[in-house]
């Protein structure tokens, strides 16, 4: 109702009572602005098909209400097409189901610890395949005391040597249990193991499905949310995997090359033209290539922001971004193919892509556009300029003073800001280009 006061949406997400290093949450529930549960309705057609538009304004006026994240957020990071009925997600959610459920058990046949309810922290198998003998896996997984302590290993090699994609990802399931520990460990949610183990078991068939990244630190926190949001383990899996389709090349590695490479170098860049001077003084700092940045790209401000406040962040930058044509680029379903078919040669109806992708589609250049994720760091760095100017005597005093911002920062200010940078950039831009031509 309008005119109503605005609720904190803190109760929605419970904090242990001995948590005390909790930032403060800044996200209300504004009736009238936040995307509310009778709102979400009410932008279906009457067989499904969603009013896109409208949402995404909604959305950027106040967020979504905690009740409805998780649904919205499916099609925020495209796991279904807003044109889509009733009947079509249904059948889609259940073959999704289906498809994890045949993924979990191809895992748990291969380390039968997936799917139990448990969880490991301690390697089971060397870089070479040799199994490893260990107590605490025996412990974790609550083997009979009087049961062989060589069994599990023995098990797992017992058909001959082990292929070099299975040893790789047998050897990453010890750091994804360890990270699940350390995960979101002021909520509430996390004192039930089986939420513990949910998240292992996503994060451990992602990572034997997406070989090439398998698990980094840091997708733990990207997939958190995901469970928390929605009941059904499968999809929290498939809205995570949507949202790495996003970020897996910040995370993909070589020997001499970090995928987020890319974005702080592109960080650096935009900071160059709107901030000369800023870039200048972080460069004699020895701070240009921008690795005191690395954990607010990976992991987008997870850690700067509340539990609270980072979700709202989150759906403001894929409503801002978003594109109606995400899900016809990750699925290749008939019914999709056909509306496709049907929409060529079309105009595209530009209220139903976000803001800043409407503004990226003004732009005529044959680079793929900046996410927006870039333009979010970039205004929190123009917002400390000063002080990173006049304060900053070294990097331990950049990192100081950016850790510094964790809880004072306000989600819908810095994307505002990120807006106000991304057009100043491209006219600083467009500006150069056409001077170097003339």
């Amino acid at each position: 109702m309008r005119g109503a006061p605005s609720e904190p949406a803190d109760s929605y997400y419970e904090v242990r009572p001995d948590s005390t290093d909790v930032p403060a949450t800044r996200f209300r529930i504004k009736p009238g602005k936040t995307l509310s549960v009778r709102k979400w309705l009410a932008a279906f057609s009457s067989d499904g098909q969603l009013d896109i538009g409208k949402t995404l304004n909604r959305i950027h006026r106040g967020g979504i209400h905690p009740a409805i994240r998780g649904e919205v957020w499916e099609f925020l990071l495209g796991c279904y097409h807003p044109m889509s009925t009733f009947d079509e997600r249904k059948q889609m959610r259940q073959n999704r189901r289906a498809q994890y459920v045949r993924l979990k058990n191809e895992c748990s046949k291969m380390f039968p610890v997936v799917g139990s309810g448990k969880y490991i922290t301690a390697p089971v198998i060397t870089e070479d395949g040799q199994p490893i003998r260990n107590p605490v896996v025996d412990l974790e997984t609550n083997l009979d005391a009087n049961a062989n302590r060589t069994e599990m290993a023995n098990e797992l090699t017992s058909n001959g040597p082990l292929d070099m994609k299975v040893v790789q990802w047998m050897h990453t399931l010890h750091q994804i249990g360890l990270d699940v520990k350390r995960t979101d460990r002021t909520l509430l949610f996390y004192d039930k193991p089986e939420n513990l183990s949910k998240l292992w078991d996503i994060l451990s068939v992602y990572a034997w499905i997406d070989i090439d990244v398998g698990y980094c630190q840091g997708m733990s926190d990207l997939c958190s949310p995901m469970i928390i949001l929605l009941e059904n383990e499968a999809d929290a899996f498939w809205c995570f995997e949507r949202l790495m389709r996003r970020l897996r090349g910040n995370f993909q590695c070589t020997e001499t090359f970090v995928g987020v490479q890319t974005q702080l170098s592109n960080l650096a860049t935009v900071t160059q033209v709107i901030d000369p001077k800023l870039h200048q003084h972080l460069e004699t700092l020895g701070g240009g290539n921008y690795l005191f940045a690395f954990r607010m790209l990976t992991v987008l401000f997870r850690r700067e922001f509340s539990f609270c406040d980072s979700l709202y962040l989150w759906e403001m930058m894929w409503a801002l971004e978003y594109d109606p044509d995400l899900f016809s680029l990750y699925e290749e379903l008939e019914l999709n193919m056909e509306k496709a078919e049907g929409s060529k040669g079309k105009s595209k109806p530009t209220r139903k892509y976000g803001k800043y992708e409407r503004e990226n589609m003004k732009i005529k250049s044959v680079d793929a556009p900046l996410p927006i994720s870039v333009f979010l760091v970039a205004s929190v760095l123009k917002d400390k300029s000063s002080v990173l100017l006049h304060q900053a005597r070294g990097l331990d005093d950049v990192v100081k003073i950016l850790n510094d911002m964790t809880g004072n920062l306000d989600a819908k200010k810095a994307c505002i800001g990120a807006l106000k940078l991304h057009k100043k950039y491209v006219k600083a831009k467009t500006h150069r280009n056409s001077k170097s031509m003339g």
